[in-house]
């Protein structure tokens, strides 16, 4: 039997492409293996959605993820397209999603706000494509972390820590049952002992707002001068309709 002096050149042509594959891949408008890049507020703008031929960009401390998979909610139209094209961070935990609202600005918020918006970025950086860096607050023209950056992590830390402080805290007293109905509105009950509602141990250092919950509490533990009784509750009631 002989062989067709052409035989193997269909094999040298395969390997040939597979080796200039390796040298020289495809690339498309943007492939998820290269180096995330750099934007400018103004580059990011131009990913809001408007323009059908480009992917859909949010950004979030600093960092701009590709959220074209959920084009149906961050697209023209889509109820959290206020987010595409820019850093809106404030507006994850404000709910002010029009004007000076949609900024990147979180001063003045606490620390367990600020742990809500890096909470948010994982969640980015767990269902969407990380893309890049944009240059302003958080990072610099050369995409390193700014002093702002630290910060933010540093109080997104302490929040942490505090809410995990005021989980262990208020796991020492049992909290309230509770319902709600239409027709017969909220209701407050104890399985033991009786609801009485107490100032939450380190609310004031996460939020700055004082706040309370309802917790149970045994009679012989009834007389301390920081509980209240809820307006319309009998002392000794196990059960509060409000």
């Amino acid at each position: 039997m002989r062989w067709s002096p052409f035989f193997g050149i269909p094999l040298i042509v395969t390997f040939l492409s597979l080796l200039l594959f390796k040298i020289f891949p495809l690339k498309s408008h943007y492939s998820t293996q290269q180096s995330p890049r750099i934007y400018t507020v103004e580059e990011l703008a131009l990913y809001n959605g408007s323009d059908l031929t480009l992917p859909i960009f949010l950004g979030i401390i600093g960092s701009v993820f590709d959220v074209s998979k959920g084009k149906s909610h961050y697209g023209l139209g889509g109820g959290y397209n206020h987010f595409a094209g820019r850093d809106a961070s404030r507006a994850f935990v404000s709910g002010n999603f029009t004007g000076d609202g949609l900024t990147d600005s979180l001063r003045d918020l606490s620390s367990s706000e600020v742990k809500s918006i890096v909470d948010w970025r994982d969640f980015y950086f767990r269902t969407y494509t990380f893309v890049g860096k944009l240059v302003g607050r958080y990072y610099d023209s050369e995409g390193n972390p700014t002093k702002y950056l630290k910060g933010v992590e540093a109080k997104a830390a302490r929040g942490a820590q505090l809410m995990e402080k005021q989980k262990n805290e208020e796991a020492k007293l049992p909290s309230c049952n509770s319902r709600w109905s239409q027709v017969e509105g909220s209701e407050v009950w104890c399985d033991d002992g009786y609801p009485r509602l107490v100032q939450r141990p380190t609310e004031i250092a996460l939020t700055g707002k004082m706040s309370k919950r309802c917790a149970c509490f045994k009679e012989e533990d009834l007389g301390q001068s920081d509980l209240e009784v809820y307006e319309g509750c009998d002392y000794f009631a196990k059960t509060c309709r409000l």
